[in-house]
């Protein structure tokens, strides 16, 4: 297939539905957990779940960079736009993300801080370059898909000895988050739920490739199929997935070869690895501090550090109270369990971080589930 509108065809979505269902054992569960936010809305915009027999659940995973921030590092960016006389530039979902006492960037900004919302690191950059006589600051978030920009943008700011502008680093690895969920005992004793195969991040393994999921079906003994982002490539991956769990095999398979290689984007790995090391361990929002699942710049990029620039510090802070957003990241539980949920959280004054980004699980239950499904009742 070649265009778009391929991937969104009826028939053929009609037909992998029905060799799903002939592919599921009588008796038998397949619980799949899809780790990318990305995933998890297609699957609400376009139905998918009303495709899928029952034996199969569809788990929401810890997917989405803007959710599993911690409060910790997101009221450090508050702290600094207020305080650090900086331009703190970022994503537009970003802004509306609560920090401690519903404290925001965006009401950083309304109270006077320079924050401005940019569509890339490079907007930063350029940002910098028409202040010379200011302080920019991106704050960098995301997993392996955007790390390369980051440190492209790093490796520029470096070359044109562009001192004012500096990155306040929040990119975590995947593999390591997924890892944590199935085997971190302090998780299970928070809530866990049986996975039995992944869908793996399209995007991502644009990136770092489909290679180092085979070590980890192997050490897990679970499947994973990379997908795209259509409603085809999804049901694809599921029906891979499903034939692959009754065969008994712990493989990868790539559904997404217009994307994705065994080996990846070599250049951009060489990005990532020339400007940034592991942090020694990253503290994940309900997931805890997780050993070398985090990005920070090395010491020959120290200056556009803006955590050793500024002397910024992390500080423990709580998640909102009542807010359920850490067991829906562990998929543990769905946004309609929470009590808050379309209530006093909702898009316009969330609560939550899943509530706020476009990546987010609550926000994808909000805004595609019908209205009646999601109005809690209890």
């Amino acid at each position: 297939m070649k265009y778009l509108d391929e991937f969104r065809d009826n028939g053929a979505a009609a037909r992998l539905s029905r060799a799903i269902r002939s592919e599921v054992r009588p008796g038998r569960r397949y619980n799949v957990m899809e780790f990318c936010g990305g995933h998890t809305h297609a699957i609400f915009r376009y139905g998918l779940m009303d495709l899928l027999p029952d034996a199969i659940r569809l788990i929401h995973g810890p997917g989405c960079p803007v959710c599993v921030l911690p409060v910790s590092r997101l009221d450090m960016a508050i702290r600094l736009a207020r305080d650090g006389g900086v331009i703190l530039c970022s994503y537009g979902d970003m802004l509306r993300v609560p920090g401690s006492g519903r404290e925001s960037l965006s009401r950083a900004m309304s109270a006077g801080a320079d924050v401005r919302v940019v569509y890339s690191v490079m907007d930063a950059l350029s940002i910098s370059a028409r202040h010379p006589d200011r302080d920019v600051v991106f704050l960098a978030i995301g997993f392996e898909a955007t790390a390369p920009a980051t440190a492209l943008a790093v490796a520029r700011a470096k070359a044109d000895g562009r001192r004012n502008f500096a990155v306040l680093c929040n990119h975590m690895l995947t593999l390591s988050a997924v890892q944590s969920i199935l085997e971190s005992s302090r998780v299970r004793e928070m809530g866990s739920v049986p996975i039995d195969a992944f869908v793996g991040p399209g995007h991502v393994s644009a990136v770092i490739g489909t290679k180092p999921f085979e070590f980890f079906c192997e050490e897990y003994q679970k499947p994973v199929v990379v997908a795209g982002f259509e409603p085809l490539d999804i049901l694809a991956a599921i029906l891979a997935l499903v034939r692959l769990i009754n065969a008994g095999r712990f493989e990868v398979a790539n559904e997404y070869p217009r994307a994705v290689t065994r080996e990846g984007n070599r250049p951009a790995q060489g990005l990532i690895a020339s400007v940034f090391e592991l942090r020694r361990a990253f503290e994940w929002r309900s997931l805890g501090e997780i050993p070398y699942s985090g990005l920070r710049l090395r010491s020959g990029y120290a200056d556009f550090d803006a955590e050793r620039r500024y002397g910024l510090k992390a500080f423990p802070a709580p998640d909102p109270e009542g807010c359920l957003c850490g067991a829906v990241l562990r998929g543990v539980k769905l946004p309609t369990d929470c009590r808050l949920f379309g209530k006093a959280c909702t898009p316009e004054e969330p609560i939550g971080a899943c509530m706020v980004s476009a990546e987010g699980t609550c926000a994808a239950y909000f805004r595609y589930r019908p209205h009646e499904d999601t109005a809690l009742g209890a």
